[in-house]
């Protein structure tokens, strides 16, 4: 069900998103409120489960991770079970980013990150095909980032 949001609501999004660390204060002024119904509003878009979290975003280049790819992986069977238990798998990877359940010819697309293609490529070989239930992986190496906008687009 789609979350009832009145302007004001937007805004704090909005503002949140762009910026997460800015006070309480200065989100009222910026959504021009005052800042005890903004914590209020903050709070109950919270608990809605609209915001799932604050985090900063690094460059994971700079801190010695030079390798992003994707890893599209087929299982040999799709019941809820099976889906749980390669979900639960890839929980605990820390290589693994991202990860997505599609529809069509793959299963699950997975983000990793490593610091170099020898890690990456041991992790393809020694543990993501060696898992229970992986039929087949493909791997796509990226060239360049074109885009990188981790924000919902609020057009409110």
């Amino acid at each position: 069900m789609k979350a009832r949001l009145d302007a004001i609501d937007w805004h704090i999004l909005k503002e949140l998103q762009q910026d997460g660390r800015m006070t309480n204060v200065e989100l009222a002024r910026r959504v021009g409120i005052s800042a005890p119904p903004c914590l209020r509003r903050v709070r109950a878009l919270e608990e809605a489960g609209l915001i799932r979290g604050y985090r900063t975003l690094l460059d994971e280049k700079q801190l010695g991770y030079e390798v992003t790819a994707f890893a599209m992986v087929g299982l040999h069977s799709q019941t809820e079970g099976d889906l749980i238990a390669f979900e639960q798998t890839v929980n605990n990877w820390p290589i693994v980013r991202e990860c997505y359940m599609l529809s069509g010819e793959v299963d699950f697309l997975l983000k990793c990150v490593a610091p170099d293609l020898q890690t990456f490529q041991n992790f393809i070989i020694r543990e993501l095909t060696a898992a229970p239930n992986v039929d087949s992986v493909r791997t796509a190496l990226t060239i360049r980032r074109t885009k990188d906008e981790a924000m919902v687009p609020i057009s409110k």
